[in-house]
Formats: structure tokens, sequence, C-alpha cells
């Protein structure tokens, strides 16, 4: 016993959880006329942006690309044409390994219909293009572009494998323009800008598991996320003044990746099943610690949680605990609405679009930023398991509509 002890108490400390960079993404107005150049002059920053972070000892995923929204650009061009457009923009980021956010379809009520259909084509030809539609904004609930987006989604459940399209696109409604998180990224303004996505379900899993109390919580993860997050902005902003790119931020919401869990933080720290009362307690409290880091916020900065992209939460979906009501009413209180959630093949359009309904109803009520990505499984009933084939996606069971 005593040598145990000894050994135990004289043993280096293991150093703090770090974050991963899920994301570097960078924002520019494309034009159509000399998109290579700039896609060129964009990757030449990306690459010089994660060799800076990599240098700071941070681990970059992914670098991202997002443009203003794309009818803005195919302005003029058929049908064929945009698709043979976006079919070369696709083939040029997966030969130069970026990711591409093409912005959202419609971004008001009022913009033509015609635009999210052609977003479906283009979603469901692309392997790393992804797009969105507004269903809410400053002006209101957007109901003709709910009507639409229920369109895409089935649309993209016939057109592509497992209907996996919808994995790229997602409806969103009060996110802000400089978003690094997909598929919910455009820009409005001028361009030159980066803004960074963090994957930290690790570190707020640390966080909760040595804290004693709700307080103590919140304290540790202003602590154990706040640091890296200040060097992650110091570093971000030493780039923009060697670059001239304008820093847009960090997206606190920690991302999990399968087995790096959120809902395994959440249930380490209460002790029981997520969907459990006291599931919405957490959520609220994870939220509250992140808003009090002191640096420039971007994005959702909220609890993220992900069915499809979390092992405990597929599982917890997978065993009826977890409903979509259920992660509406924690959408009040932290993140990003619903998220990656698996649905049979055989919803009807009428059914998404009150599910859409719903999210974007919330967004406008509390005045924050929510997003649906809806995932129909083509021919899967209640009760059978997805088949989703991607790195990034758990499979889970299929659940009854309410």
């Amino acid at each position: 016993m005593f040598l145990v002890f000894a050994l135990t108490s004289s043993a280096t400390p293991n150093p703090p959880a770090k974050p991963k960079i899920r994301a570097v993404t960078a924002f520019i107005r494309l034009d159509r006329a000399r998109y290579k150049s700039q896609i060129a002059e964009t990757l030449a920053f990306l690459r010089k942006a994660k060799a800076a972070f990599e240098k700071s000892g941070y681990e970059v995923e992914t670098i991202r690309i997002t443009t203003q929204p794309f009818p803005e650009y195919t302005k003029g061009l058929s049908t064929d044409q945009a698709l043979a457009f976006f079919t070369d923009y696709d083939a040029l980021a997966i030969k130069e390994g970026f990711d591409a956010s093409i912005g959202p379809a419609m971004l008001k009520d009022s913009d033509d219909t015609a635009q999210a259909d052609l977003l479906g084509k283009i979603l469901s030809r692309s392997k790393t293009l992804e797009g969105s539609v507004s269903i809410a904004g400053e002006d209101g609930i957007h109901w003709k572009v709910i009507r639409a987006t229920a369109e895409v989604i089935k649309y993209l459940e016939a057109k592509s494998p497992h209907g996996q399209a919808n994995f790229s696109f997602t409806a969103a409604a009060l996110v802000p323009s400089g978003t690094p998180f997909y598929p919910a990224s455009y820009l409005t303004g001028p361009g030159k800008q980066f803004a960074i996505a963090l994957q930290s379900a690790n570190v707020i899993a640390e966080a909760l598991n040595g804290a004693k109390s709700a307080d103590a919580a919140e304290s540790r993860i202003r602590s154990l996320l706040g640091r890296p997050a200040q060097e992650i902005e110091k570093a971000s902003e030493q780039l923009a003044l060697q670059t001239g790119w304008k820093y847009g931020g960090i997206d606190l919401s920690p991302a999990p990746l399968k087995d790096i869990s959120i809902g395994g933080a959440i249930e380490g720290f209460y002790g029981a099943p997520v969907g459990s009362s006291g599931t919405l307690t957490v959520a609220a409290l994870i939220t509250r610690g992140l808003r009090e880091i002191q640096v420039t916020h971007a994005g959702y900065s909220g609890l993220m949680l992900p069915i499809l992209e979390d092992s405990i939460l597929a599982q917890r979906w997978s065993e009826g605990r977890l409903s979509m009501d259920a992660l509406l009413s924690y959408s009040a209180v932290c993140g990003t609405g619903l998220d990656t959630i698996p649905l049979p093949g055989d919803i009807t359009a009428d059914q998404l679009a009150r599910i859409l309904a719903d999210v974007a109803s919330l967004s406008v009520k509390w005045h924050k930023p929510l997003s649906a990505r809806l995932q129909p499984a083509p021919g899967k009933k209640p009760g059978e398991m997805t088949e989703f084939d991607d790195p990034f996606l758990v499979n889970a069971k299929i659940q009854p509509l309410p």
C-alpha cells in the first residue's frame, strides 16, 4: 500500500486536455470570372494559418472556404451551366484538400425557390460542397423557405446513397454571417476574413469530471477551455496582422466526434443518461461557461448535441431516451437545434415542414442561432438502424415520429 501511495503521489500529473481546431474557415466573396486565382490565394493563407496553429501546439483537422450566397455568383447561368460550374468547384476542393460551403440558396422569404431546387441538385452531385437555406431571420419566420427546405430534404434523400447528402445541408435560423461551422456557414460582408471552430468535447469532459457543483463546473469550463481559446485567439490576431486577413472570432461550441463525446461528458457530471431529468440544467451551465470565456465569439458558441456525430448521443437516441422535443427544449438554453437527426424514410414533406417550423419558431422566440440538419433514411422504418457510410457519422436506431 505504501509503495503504491508513494508512486502515485510522485507521479507527474497528466497535462490538461487540449481542444483540436475542427476548422479554420476563410470567408471570401467569390467572383466566378476569377475564382481559381481567388481560391489559390485563400489556400495560401489557410495553409499558413494551419502551420501557425500547429506550431502553437494545436492540431487542425480541416481548412474551409465559405462564400456569399451562391445565387449571387451564378446569376445569369442556366441550370446546366451552374451545375457544371459546381462540378468543377467540387473537383477543385477535392484536389486541393479543402471543404467548401457555397452559402444559402435562400436568405430571405422573398428569394426564388428555384435556387433551393438548384441547391438540391448541386449537393446530390457533389462530394465535398455544402450549403444551406435560412428558415428564419431578423424579419421573422420564412414560411416559403420552410416548405422549399422540406422538398430539398426529400430530394436529397432520394438522390443520394442512404440519403447521405442531407449531411451537407442544413436549415439555418438566425445563424450569423461568419459562422465557421458547416453546413450553415456563409458570408454577407466584404470577405477576406477568417474564423475558428473548435472540437473540444474532451476539454468539457475534463472540466465536468473534476467539478463537485454547478458553479465549480462553470468555473472549470472557463478555465480549462478559456486558456487554449485565448492562446488560439492570440495566434489568430498575429496571423491577421501578418496577412491582412480579418480575424472574426472563435465558435466555442464543443463539437464532439464519435467517441470524443459531449454526451459522455454530460453523463459523467450528473451520473444519469442524457435525456434524464437534469440534462437541460447541464446544457445551460455548459453554455454559460462557454459564453463567459473572454475571446471574440463567432457563430453559435453554445452546446452542440449532434445525434449522429456522437456515440453516446446516438446510443441514447437508439434507446428512446432522447427525442426531438427534448432536444428543442435543451436548445432553448444552449445549442444548435436539431442536428443530424435520423428519421424514417417515409416521412413526408409536410411532416418535415412542421419540424422545421418548430426550430424556426424557437429561434425567433429567443432570438438565438439554431439549425436543423434532418436525415431521413430511405426505405428505413422505426426500429431499424441507419446505414450511413461517413467517417463523421455514427449509425442509430430510427424512432417513430411523434
